[in-house]
């Protein structure tokens, strides 16, 4: 007997396995590969799945574990660290599209309830897209990363009033006001319930179930909650995906969200993708193909006008041009919960057919371009910074409060420069204060730069790419630039434009990518520092170290390491010499630990008094005591039960010698003795 929708999802994921394969191969991301088998498996494509409002029905399933591991995720502690590019940036970016959206459909006619919610829709940009395709580029940790990480933090924060609002959009005057403070009071009572829970009774359930370590009851709790949740705020006249927002921000609270969410993921993975398969069933092609212009249109200026407020809002906060032109093409494309938005407008009369199959058109097209807009938006930047017209520009007010900031300092000469004032950075102005080296920062974050300066330190507000920012602080004077940022276009682009600007100075910069070793040396880098490598050589040192390797040999390993680039650490097979040879002229030695029991042979005594090395072929090498351990003892080191002996000698001769270390005394000492040596060579 067939199972109704059975056959649906096993076209739906076998269709979906192969149109993924096929963008992962031409760098489109997942999230439009499951639009696309949507298209083709809907109704309006090749008409395999039929049973199109069933899925969509389980499909929601998806939006309820999404807010859930939104409201997981948050963290009230990132929020905190970024709260002015958070609440400034984000802000700014979010209002203005809205403003600029809803002006643009009151002019095509729209009501004032319809025109906002086109609003809502254009300033939400893709979260999973954006951050996967930064983190692919290391530039998470750039200027313009952390200010696009900023902007959709707030994004996913204005996504819970948002769907609370659309119900609202198609009413007019009292009744409006009515419902919205009937809601906003639900809403107070539901905060204030969360908060109960959060605090009283949850961690107190959880705590129980987590103590019967049974997986399977902590998975089937964390969904009850959500679910559970879910269906009282749907319950209460309020949405589900609110309610499923709240139950992840009282699991937040939690110390065992962690664990919540590694068990939830890949049913909000798998449910979500049907959620988007569902929303390309319902893309018409037909239409895409009658209004190609208009589509086409659409797309354009979404990406344009999102990009210039995306990107004015990275220069309200003071970042400049180039940064703020990245982070405009980074979050310009219209974002996946704009989806779950539609469907809701939808159904409350706020779109029609017409204009839904054209914002699910242009919002696919705005998808699929974002990876190649990312990848060219170093380039872009670029020349845009370049035109005369910027070229031309004044520095603004926080600019110019950033210059006189560090005008204090004046410039000097035979000095180190730092680009970049994250943790790496501050470590190295560190030492160099500590040593009385004469050192000058510059950084791209304006926040940093106010806070750091008022601290007295040299740091100054600029790009670092430019020759007039290098020449600002003394480049041509300069013994060392070091680049500390974490942007590998960046490092780049300063590594060449201050070998060009000074041919003498020593360039150390870091790398994530062993790839970038090469070009960064082209471009003229003298040191180039792999993280990854560099780690590996210190936990080399440190294990080496413990096993009584000799500090001279595991130095002069580490130099030749450095000296070749890191070529011996990337040949599988290289081996070091030293123990080799080690291994080569000593093939029966060993280096044992014997631990020096009280009582015996050689409680008490003192290396010299012992002899080992004369009367039982033991070298002594090393002693542990009380968890230190001293190498090299000298022959007045005396011996205490408890001690650990790190001997160095033959296989046969530790195995016969052991007892020195756990027997009697007197059993030992009569063997030893002279006279016992004297009748051994009579017999």
């Amino acid at each position: 007997m067939e199972m109704p929708l059975f056959k649906e999802f096993v076209i739906i994921f076998a269709l979906s396995i192969a149109v993924i394969y096929f963008c992962h191969k031409i760098k489109l991301p997942a999230i439009v590969g499951f639009l696309i088998t949507g298209v083709l498996a809907g109704p309006y494509g090749l008409g395999f799945v039929k049973a199109v409002h069933e899925v969509e029905t389980i499909a929601e399933v998806g939006v309820v574990l999404l807010m859930f591991t939104i409201g997981m995720e948050l963290s009230l502690g990132e929020l905190a660290r970024l709260k002015r590019q958070v609440f400034l940036g984000g802000g700014a970016q979010v209002l203005l599209t809205i403003l600029v959206f809803d002006a643009l459909a009151m002019l095509m006619g729209y009501e004032p309830g319809q025109a906002t919610f086109f609003g809502f829709l254009a300033a939400l940009s893709s979260t999973a897209i954006v951050l996967r395709l930064l983190q692919q580029r290391a530039e998470m940790d750039s200027p313009h990363g952390r200010v696009s990480l900023s902007i959709l933090i707030l994004q996913d924060l204005i996504i819970v009033p948002m769907m609370l609002l659309v119900p609202f959009l198609s009413e007019r005057g009292s009744a409006l006001s009515t419902s919205l403070l009937l809601t906003g009071l639900q809403g107070a009572g539901l905060i204030l319930l969360v908060f109960f829970l959060a605090r009283k009774f949850t961690p107190r359930i959880l705590r129980s179930i987590v103590g019967t370590r049974s997986r399977e009851l902590f998975l089937l709790s964390t969904l009850s909650l959500c679910l559970t949740i879910a269906w009282f705020t749907s319950s209460l006249g309020l949405s589900l995906s609110l309610g499923a927002f709240m139950a992840g921000l009282i699991m937040s609270e939690s110390e065992y969200s962690l664990s919540a969410l590694e068990g939830i993921l890949p049913f909000r993975d798998v449910f979500t993708s049907v959620f988007f398969i569902s929303v390309g069933m319902l893309l018409d092609v037909q239409y895409v193909v009658a209004n190609v212009a208009l589509v086409g249109g659409a797309t354009v200026l979404v990406l344009l006008i999102k990009a210039l407020l995306a990107g004015g809002a990275a220069f309200i906060l003071g970042f400049p041009l180039k940064p703020a032109v990245m982070v405009g093409l980074a979050l310009c494309q219209v974002g996946e919960f704009s989806f779950v938005l539609a469907k809701a407008g939808v159904s409350h009369g706020l779109m029609n057919q017409e204009n839904y199959q054209l914002f699910l058109a242009a919002s696919i097209l705005t998808m699929a371009a974002t990876p190649p807009l990312i990848a060219l938006s170093p380039r872009v930047a670029q020349r845009l910074a370049s035109l005369p017209v910027f070229a031309r520009m004044k520095p603004r007010p926080l600019e110019q409060e950033m210059e006189q900031a560090c005008s204090g300092h004046a410039c000097a000469s035979d000095h180190l420069i730092i680009v970049g004032y994250g943790i790496g950075g501050r470590h190295l102005a560190q030492a160099a204060k500590r040593f009385g080296i004469t050192y000058r920062i510059i950084e791209m974050n304006p926040e940093t730069v106010r806070k750091s300066a008022a601290e007295g330190e040299p740091i100054m507000f600029g790009d670092a790419s430019q020759s007039a920012v290098l020449e600002h602080v003394g480049v041509a004077q300069a013994r060392v630039l070091a680049i500390m940022v974490n942007d590998p276009p960046s490092t780049r682009r300063i590594t060449d434009a201050a070998r060009k600007t000074n041919p003498g100075l020593h360039i150390v910069t870091r790398t994530r990518f062993l790839a970038e070793i090469g070009p960064l040396m082209e471009l003229g880098a003298s040191d180039v520092i792999p993280e990854e490598f560099e780690t590996s050589v210190e936990i080399f040192t440190r294990v080496m170290m413990r096993y009584l390797v000799p500090r001279a040999d595991i130095e002069r390993f580490t130099q030749a390491v450095r000296a070749e680039g890191y070529q011996m650490l990337r040949t599988p097979d290289a081996q070091g010499e030293s123990f080799e040879a080690l291994s080569r002229q000593f093939p029966d030695m060993d280096l044992s630990a014997l631990t020096i029991e009280p009582g015996c042979v050689l409680d008490g005594k003192t290396l010299l008094e012992s002899d080992l090395r004369r009367l039982h072929g033991l070298t002594m090498v090393a002693v542990g005591r009380g968890g230190e351990v001293m190498a090299n003892p000298d022959g007045t080191l005396r011996l205490q039960g408890g001690d650990v002996a790190y001997v160095f000698a033959s296989h046969a001769d530790i195995a016969a010698k052991a007892g020195l270390f756990t027997g009697r005394k007197r059993a030992w000492e009569t063997a030893d003795s002279p006279n016992a040596a004297r009748q051994d060579q009579q017999g």
